[in-house]
């Protein structure tokens, strides 16, 4: 999972990031021919895996795995209207991620600070709003700076993006019950009231790309009911057709939720 927008490989360079820096992306329209998907799903999340890899087997560095994969995020978020999608969450940076060597950390830092520069006027030109699950106060106080600008200037979006920050599953689990605790009686719909995600629909979609079959402390408690989708394709690679492939594969699916 990876890049700011992109910044795992997994849960588990030197790169030009002057293009990164400014706003080379203005404020465009959405892309055409998609059309409104009859799909059914409102939210999808997706596992970003493989920017890594990708740079390998191109013999680059690895950052630029990153980069690539901040380019297929802007696809995807061009696309939430037209796909009729309300929210896509996408794994950004995990809680182990810190585990990473500290200069391919510091890169995945500057790469968020320039995407949230050069993208954030895209976001509110195309009506979306950006909500933060995890910790992400833990992070660069400058870098939580941009963050709180950017969650106040899109506050009245109509569509979601979710980016998972420091985030783990387990710990906000943790968290929600704590707080449960507190509160009164500890529920499944208590718990749920306080998890990071209480404020967006039902996942009803969970796509991971790479290869890898496994969810890596990933909206564990969200994806009880969700149906998975998994691909070989590599995060720099993943398009808007592979979305949606992924969602024409959920609409031909039944969800019973364990009835008959």
């Amino acid at each position: 999972m990876s890049s700011p927008l992109s910044f795992r490989e997994g849960a588990d360079g030197e790169a030009d990031v002057s293009s990164l820096s400014g706003n080379p992306h203005p404020p465009g329209p959405l892309p055409e021919g998609t059309g409104v998907v009859r799909h059914g799903a409102r939210h999808v999340a997706i596992i970003m895996d493989g920017n890594g890899r990708w740079a390998k087997r191109r013999r680059l560095p690895r950052a630029m795995g990153h980069r690539k994969g901040v380019e297929a995020v802007r696809s995807l978020v061009r696309a939430l209207g037209p796909l009729g999608l309300e929210c896509l969450t996408l794994y950004a940076f995990s809680s182990e991620n810190w585990k990473r060597p500290e200069d391919e950390i510091s890169d995945l830092m500057a790469l968020m600070r320039a995407f949230i520069r050069s993208d954030l006027p895209e976001f509110i030109a195309n009506d979306v709003k950006l909500k933060i699950v995890g910790d992400y106060k833990a992070l660069a106080p400058d870098i939580v700076e941009m963050l709180e600008d950017a969650l106040a200037r899109t506050a009245k979006g109509s569509r979601t993006l979710a980016v998972a920050l420091n985030y783990g599953s387990r710990q906000e689990i943790a968290r929600a019950a704590a707080k449960a605790a507190q509160a009164g009686p500890v529920t499944v719909d208590t718990i749920s009231a306080h998890l990071d995600t209480a404020d967006l629909p039902p996942l009803d979609l969970l796509i991971r790309t790479s290869g890898e079959v496994r969810l890596s402390n990933f909206l564990l408690w969200q994806a009880a009911y969700a149906e998975m989708w998994f691909t070989d394709v590599l995060w720099p690679d993943f398009t808007l057709a592979h979305l949606e492939e992924a969602l024409a594969n959920f609409a031909g699916r039944e969800r019973r939720y364990g009835g008959r």
